[in-house]
């Protein structure tokens, strides 16, 4: 049964893809598929990378010991991502924070 093994490599796999979709979907077809393929790769492509950007360093906020309320962890929070939180109400540094990392606080 040696003769039935194929000995096939690299862009010759591309090949015989190519020749099986054509006999698949035809020729008419083909160009819509790969238009459908192309959008799902840019759309994985674009999700892998907003949770990437999100998991980022600059996205991590670190707060290092115990607080005693809310304020004081608010506090932390906004100088870990380098806010200084100094003159600011509870409702605005919510929001400073909110606006350096991109989601709720």
């Amino acid at each position: 049964m040696e003769w039935l093994s194929l000995n096939i490599m690299g862009t010759e796999w591309i090949i015989v893809v190519f020749v099986a979709l054509v006999l698949i979907l035809g020729t008419g077809k083909l160009p819509a598929a790969a238009r459908k393929m192309g959008k799902a790769a840019a759309e994985f492509e674009k999700a892998k990378n907003d949770i990437r950007r999100q998991m980022s360093p600059e996205h991590t906020i670190r707060v290092s010991g115990p607080v005693q309320s809310e304020r004081q962890k608010l506090e932390a929070m906004a100088k870990s991502v380098g806010i200084e939180p100094a003159g600011m109400d509870t409702d605005e540094l919510r929001r400073a924070i909110q606006d350096k990392i991109g989601g709720p606080v």
